[in-house]
């Protein structure tokens, strides 16, 4: 963990000494940072974030209430995850599988996933996409494109603020 960086680590967090926090990083009420876990600069944690052990969080990403990235999912930078988003990381989930495997996800420089959003894993979220409010992603999302739904569908184009755009 940084040691006398401008890093804000609330009282109530739990912050793994094997952790790497960027400057001016803001960790609020209830984080747990894992061990291994890398969180860039200038990066805002908000109330009750859970980050797993050897999650990348890229610079100035926002993780808004509620949501556990866990190992395996990587966060590029200026990546937006509002409250209660769900990743996964088992396409099989058992209680007790010996045979447990990671399935890696990337959410990509500049993307936004709206509240309340899961993402299966196994898929990559590209560069400046969104993922609409209550959308399930189970598939790749192409760069700079809208996606909302169960299972998400393209909904058009956007440009890098997140505005539609002409096709």
């Amino acid at each position: 963990m940084s040691g006398e960086s401008k890093v804000y680590i609330h009282p109530t967090a739990h912050v793994a000494a094997k952790s790497l926090i960027g400057e001016g990083t803001k960790v609020w009420i209830n984080v747990q940072i894992r061990e291994n876990a890398s969180i860039g600069d200038n990066c805002i944690l908000s109330k009750d974030v859970y980050v797993d052990h050897g999650v990348s969080i890229g610079h100035r990403c926002k993780i808004q209430n509620s949501v556990s990235v866990y190992n395996g999912v990587t966060l590029g930078d200026d990546v937006f995850i509002g409250p209660n988003v769900t990743f996964t990381n088992d396409r099989v989930p058992r209680a007790f599988n010996p045979e447990w495997k990671i399935t890696p996800t990337r959410i990509a420089t500049g993307a936004s996933i709206g509240a309340n959003s899961t993402i299966v894993c196994g898929v990559t979220v590209g560069e400046f996409a969104m993922v609409a409010a209550g959308s399930v992603v189970t598939r790749d999302v192409p760069p700079y494109t809208l996606v909302m739904g169960n299972p998400a569908r393209p909904a058009g184009k956007i440009d890098r603020m997140g505005n539609r755009i002409a096709e």
